[in-house]
């Protein structure tokens, strides 16, 4: 902390983001001290710098942290006893004498020096991004990608930090790399520039933009001509780093990766439902009627018509609202290819829809990820061309919450069908987007091209609760029902304004006044869905008060505090 004076300040709390402080590091922070209504005077930081250890013993310090690969309080101590002044010397240049201490093998040695230098090295990553006005979080990351010659090749191209995180602001870039000398007319700059246009409309789920809107961004974001970025429009285009392709006499340009995701997942799709259909199932009709009588259901014409679809046609998509009966083509469809001795695999694109997905069959639903054995995506890269995918063993493939698959997740799956597999989509349109570009399962529907069953009855069950009701209004753009003189009903609206009341009204609830219209109990019976994070309506106050009423501290109760900390 910067001290102008000269006296000692004592102990003082820091706060602020943090990232590879370790015991035994010295820091110099700078920022302003601020009141907490609870912990009282703190200083918060804005920017920090580590430096080196200046002692022999501030060293051992350090060495001894845990920070060093292989290197504890021990081992430490022996270190600087052995090489003393020339320690830092003999890590950086001279690893191999490290293998002189007892417990020290000449492998050991060269991953402590190698430890010791990315520590050094990652320091200087998150001075040099600190300097340049950003967030000394990315710096791991940049480390693996670029290593040591991190902060040069940032400063030949600092446009470049734009492919290692994503989400990350273009205008904070730009300003850092003007800052650093380069020129209003870079090719780097104008190239990043569109490149950037492009993935910010990628985060508001589209795969590509109208040409002319994207020249009238990228002008008024470089101040520089749109004739002038034109001309790099039709370089990048050369190069092959984005496609612009003419529909309807409109320019629509896509970054490549997302252009060559959509023409594969076309074609997939196309493919997979061209193969010849040799998981038919023959006398269908009979074998789903002895089902219905086995289970005691009675399928509508539509529930059949998606079954016998299925049996038809390699792909098919089967989309409907809340209630419409999915979940029993779903079981009717297990049970069919089941018993004719065949495999079906069920997934889902989250861990909440894979478990709903098995709650609801009982049978085993995998998320994508886990079914297609993802370990790890690399996550500066969209679309990872180089990703593993296992091939799925199954004769059917039945996939749920379709709408919320975007376009990387949706090629990985079709990499992993095997043509001649059955792939089933289920989902609903109104339902959850995906958080990714790409409408896929609105866009298939649309095609025309693969065989879609709507849904569109409410079946009697269903029928009685109003939140599956309303939820079919609200998508017809009806206003919802409310029936005030039920008391079994379960769907409520209240109308309010005040964030205040909101809150005390959820507590009410929450705590017990959901009981006189059912049983509810309210740790396994209640969900509380707010849209924001911030406010007092938001998740992290509801989530305080909800806790302070229905699991309040209680000192013989075991605690165990998470995220409290400030660095």
């Amino acid at each position: 902390m910067q001290n102008s004076g000269q006296k000692q300040l004592g102990e003082i709390t820091i706060v602020g983001y943090l990232p590879f402080v370790n015991v035994g590091d010295i820091i110099v922070v700078t920022g302003e001290y601020v009141v907490h209504k609870d912990y009282g005077r703190q200083f918060k930081v804005n920017t920090f710098k580590k430096t080196m250890p200046e002692t022999l013993d501030a060293l051992e310090k350090y060495l001894a942290s845990g920070a060093i690969k292989w290197v504890g309080p021990k081992t430490a101590k022996k270190i600087i006893k052995e090489f003393g002044d020339d320690t830092i010397s003999v890590i950086e240049n001279e690893p191999e004498k490290l293998s002189v201490i007892k417990g020290i093998t000449p492998e050991k040695a060269i991953e402590i020096s190698e430890s010791f230098i990315e520590s050094r090295e990652l320091w200087k990553i998150v001075s040099f991004l600190d300097e340049i006005g950003i967030s000394s979080s990315y710096a791991k990351k940049v480390y693996e990608i670029y290593g040591i010659n991190a902060v040069e090749e940032i400063k030949q191209d600092p446009y470049r930090l734009i492919d290692v995180v994503r989400g990350i602001s273009f205008k904070t870039i730009d300003e850092a790399a003007l800052r650093i000398g380069i020129r209003n007319d870079d090719e780097q700059r104008i190239t990043y520039g569109i490149k950037y246009g492009l993935l910010l409309s990628s985060y508001n789920g589209h795969t590509c933009v109208i040409k002319n809107n994207l020249l009238d961004f990228v002008s008024t974001l470089l101040e520089i001509s749109e004739s002038t970025i034109n001309e790099f429009l039709n370089q990048m285009k050369v190069k092959e780093q984005i496609v612009i392709e003419k529909q309807d006499d409109i320019e629509w340009v896509y970054l490549k990766e997302f252009y060559e995701a959509e023409i594969f997942i076309a074609g997939k799709l196309v493919r997979l439902d061209n193969v010849k259909n040799r998981k038919r199932i023959v006398f269908i009709e009979e074998k789903l009627e002895k089902i219905e009588k086995e289970n005691k259901i009675e399928l509508s014409d539509k529930q059949r018509e998606a079954i016998y679809a299925v049996n038809d046609h390699n792909v098919c998509v089967i989309t409907g609202g809340p209630g419409t009966g999915k979940t029993t083509i779903i079981k009717s469809i297990i049970e069919l290819y089941k018993k004719e001795g065949k495999k079906v695999v069920l997934c889902a694109p989250t861990g909440r829809a894979a478990k709903k997905m098995t709650e609801t069959t009982g049978e085993d639903a995998k998320t994508l990820h886990r079914l297609l054995q993802i370990s790890k995506i690399n996550d500066t890269k969209y679309i990872d061309e180089d990703m593993k995918i296992e091939p799925i063993d199954a004769d059917v493939v039945i996939v749920d919450e379709t709408s919320m698959i975007d376009l990387a997740l949706m090629k990985y799956l079709l990499t992993g069908i095997y043509e001649g597999t059955k792939l089933v989509l289920v989902g609903d349109v109104d339902q959850l987007p995906s958080v990714g570009p790409g409408s896929i399962l609105k866009d298939i529907i649309a095609s025309g091209r693969i065989n879609v069953i709507v849904l569109d009855k409410i079946f009697r069950q269903a029928a009685k609760s109003k939140i599956i009701l309303n939820a079919h209004r609200v998508n017809s753009g009806k206003s919802f029902i409310d029936d005030d003189n039920n008391l079994n009903r379960d769907f409520f609206l209240v109308q309010e304004t005040n964030p205040e009341r909101i809150v005390d009204f959820v507590l009410s609830l929450c705590k017990d006044g959901l009981k006189k219209f059912d049983n509810y109990e309210e740790f396994n019976s209640v969900q509380i869905i707010t849209p924001s994070k911030k406010g007092l309506v938001g998740t992290k106050e509801l989530n305080k008060k909800v806790q302070a009423l229905l699991n309040p501290e209680n000192i013989k109760k075991q605690e165990k505090s998470v995220r409290t900390s400030s660095i």
